[in-house]
């Protein structure tokens, strides 16, 4: 990805751990993902993300003791539409993984970008090449 991605304007994206990670701590794979965050920022889609992938994208910084970079990663992520797992998302989540043998946090995330008619799933795993049901941005 190293152009934008064809997408409509105001989409809903949910964003996985991933692609947060790379944007936030400057890894290698930053370069995939930063038009669809310049984007956003832009005002010109935006973004979800689940509870999991908050706490997700805080092990790192709280692994290095970096208590601040933690706090400003949730700050960050909780400007955008937060998702909490309630039981509807986890029997959701628990059949995809059934039906699709996908990770159980791979079908929370799935399950998550469904339930709020997210455009698209944004993320790094190719777990999710067997989702027919929403459209990935990988």
């Amino acid at each position: 990805m190293t152009s934008e991605p064809t997408i409509e304007e105001d989409a809903l994206l949910l964003v996985d751990s991933g692609p947060i990670i790379y944007v936030l701590e400057e890894h290698i794979l930053k370069a995939r993902f930063q038009p669809l965050f310049e984007a956003q920022g832009r005002g010109r889609v935006r973004f979800a993300v689940t509870t999991t992938a908050i706490a997700e994208v805080m092990i790192g910084p709280l692994k290095r003791g970096e208590e601040a970079a933690a706090r400003r990663a949730r700050a960050i992520l909780e400007t955008w539409r937060v998702v909490p797992l309630d039981a509807d998302i986890a029997e959701s989540a628990a059949r995809l993984r059934a039906s699709l043998n996908l990770k159980l946090i791979d079908a929370v995330q799935l399950a998550s970008a469904l339930a709020i008619n997210a455009d698209a799933l944004v993320t790094h795993d190719r777990d999710f090449s067997r989702a027919q049901t929403l459209k990935v941005i990988s």
